[in-house]
Formats: structure tokens, sequence, C-alpha cells
């Protein structure tokens, strides 16, 4: 598996934990390191991830910096989802700030150097009984 979908896997398992007894959300085990649309989704809430660009860092002595872009789009569906939605925000922010060391492959311990909330989105409404978020990360890993 290569690196990017690794992370991908690693992040969505810590996405996992969100099982509403130390968060305020509960997502049901649905957090998954792919994309789907909001109109394809049947389980609410959930947490969706795509690996998107990354760039290169060069450095003397063979050493490499890569910075990957992930999306996170978070989808809730109910009578009061913006406040659900803000809730499940925040409480993946609580993941992300716990976990900015992220082990993504045990076999050879490689990890995540940081991991950074770049923006956060949300359809502020407009597709009410729904609502949508997207958190965008930036993750650094040596190559």
């Amino acid at each position: 598996m290569s690196k990017r979908k690794s992370i991908l896997v690693a992040l969505a398992d810590k996405l996992k934990t969100i099982d509403g007894v130390a968060y305020t959300s509960n997502l049901s085990n649905n957090a998954y390191p792919k994309l789907k649309f909001w109109d394809e989704v049947r389980d609410f809430p959930c947490v969706y991830s795509s690996a998107g660009s990354e760039y290169r860092e060069y450095l003397p002595g063979d050493f490499t910096w890569v910075y990957l872009s992930i999306s996170l789009k978070v989808y809730c569906k109910g009578e009061d989802s913006q406040l659900e939605l803000e809730q499940l925000l925040e409480d993946i922010e609580t993941v992300i700030d716990a976990n900015r060391v992220l082990v993504y492959d045990a076999g050879t311990n490689s990890q995540t150097t940081e991991i950074l909330v770049n923006s956060i989105n949300t359809d502020e409404g407009l597709l009410s009984p729904y609502a949508v978020g997207e958190i965008v990360l930036q993750v650094r890993y040596a190559r």
C-alpha cells in the first residue's frame, strides 16, 4: 500500500474513536479512507477522506519532506444537522490535535511528523436537513 493510502487508513482508524463516550459525537465507526459524495451517503454522521496534491521540499543529505493535502468530507443529517456538524468538526479537530504524529505503517514504524488543519468549511445550512463540512489537512512526513 502506498504511503498516501496508508496515511488515509491510519487517520480513518483514529477518527473511528469518536464514539460518543469521550466525545460529543458518535461516528459509529463511519470513517472511511475513500471519497463519497453526499448524495451517495446512507449512514450519518460519517467522514470520508481523500488524498490531494502533495509537494516536496528537498534538503541536503538526500532528505525530503513531503507535504500531503488531505480532504475530510463530513456529512450529518437530522433536525439539527448544523449543530451536529459543528460538534463533529470540533471532535475531529480534537482527534487531529491528539494525533499530529501518526504511525501509518507499524511494520516499518513510519509516521507523520505533523498534521495541521489548514481550513474548515461548511454548507452553512444550505442543504438542510443535511449538513456538509470539509476539513483540509496538511500532513508532513519524511520520504
